[in-house]
């Protein structure tokens, strides 16, 4: 698994690549704020990214949120604060891990493994979502165009999809293309 790991101090990240390579990690990036930890994860796309939570220039649950605004990577903060405040920032940005230091390096390895796992779950989620939210909009508008055919041509429900159907095999068209065409040229 590749691993991206962001710290802004140099003995801790070799530290952490150590203790990763010796778990059978290959840790592909190493950055020293928060913005180059973006920046980096974006370039490499990493399985899985390790930030601190304090770090210049971007601290570390500010890059956790884009990391996860732009499904990246999971992200788990690897820190030495734990009040609340940071806890629910972290939970907020879309943090998959939080771990305080001193860890066990024990620990280590089945929070990288769990946090990749749910973050694949969460990507397969999202875009069943997605896929679901499409065929919901699709059915909508097939509706729509079926009631504009049975006002204007005075067929009943499965004539109309019918009609639909047959001029989306005739057309090369998606039936949702056919429906907002009959109601494009209704709106006219």
């Amino acid at each position: 698994m590749r691993v991206l790991i962001a710290d802004d101090d140099p003995i801790i990240r070799l530290d952490l690549k150590q203790l990763l390579e010796n778990l059978g990690y290959e840790v592909v990036a190493e950055a020293g704020d928060g913005q180059q930890a973006v920046q980096l994860a974006r370039e490499t796309l990493p399985d899985v990214c390790i930030l601190d939570v304090k770090m210049p220039v971007m601290d570390g649950i500010d890059a956790v949120g884009i990391l996860t605004d732009e499904e990246i990577a999971p992200a788990i903060l690897l820190t030495a604060y734990s009040d609340q405040e940071l806890v629910a920032r972290a939970k907020a940005a879309g943090v998959f891990a939080y771990l305080v230091k001193p860890y066990k390096p024990s620990d280590l390895a089945p929070t990288i493994e769990v946090a990749r796992s749910r973050f694949e779950q969460n990507k397969d989620l999202n875009s069943e979502v997605t896929s679901l939210q499409e065929k919901l909009e699709t059915r909508k508008l097939i509706d729509r165009a079926k009631g504009i055919l049975m006002d204007e041509q005075r067929l009943n429900e499965t004539e109309a999809y019918r009609k639909i159907q047959i001029q989306s095999m005739n057309l090369r068209k998606t039936m949702k293309e056919v429906a907002e065409a009959i109601i494009l040229a209704k709106s006219i």
